[in-house]
């Protein structure tokens, strides 16, 4: 009769520990968010956007920002902070895309002046060859 009890107690003790360490296990995931993949991978393809549009060369401080940002919400997430990460992710994605309009108006601009230079050229053309007749 006690080898039974004995037994029975084990087999207790076994199923109250599986139980208790799926439950660890279980709150454990819970607590544990989720890299922000989606934030993070909208800041490299703002930043990549970016590049392509060449604001390097009109915008650099902005894309600058934005690959700083990036870089920072990386490190987050290695370090498991991904509400920081998820922030830092939108900060580089806003950052790239104020790049990109700065780049988009800088050539807008760059446009305008040559045109610009075209309308008064053309006016002075005009001008000569209204002298002439």
């Amino acid at each position: 009769m006690k080898t039974h009890t004995i037994r029975r107690a084990a087999e207790r003790i076994g199923l109250f520990t599986t139980l208790f360490l799926a439950t660890l296990t279980l709150v454990a995931c819970a607590s544990a968010p989720l890299p922000p993949t989606e934030s993070l991978n909208a800041a490299r393809d703002a930043i990549a956007s970016a590049e392509q549009a060449d604001a390097r060369r009109y915008a650099g401080a902005e894309l600058e920002e934005a690959n700083r940002h990036l870089a920072e919400a990386d490190q987050a997430v290695e370090k498991e902070r991904m509400t920081e990460a998820d922030r830092l992710a939108k900060q580089a994605r806003v950052a790239a895309q104020l790049a990109i309009a700065r780049t988009e108006l800088a050539k807008a601009a760059a446009i305008n002046r040559e045109m610009g230079r075209g309308a008064e050229a053309l006016d002075e053309e005009m001008q000569r060859q209204g002298d002439q007749q």
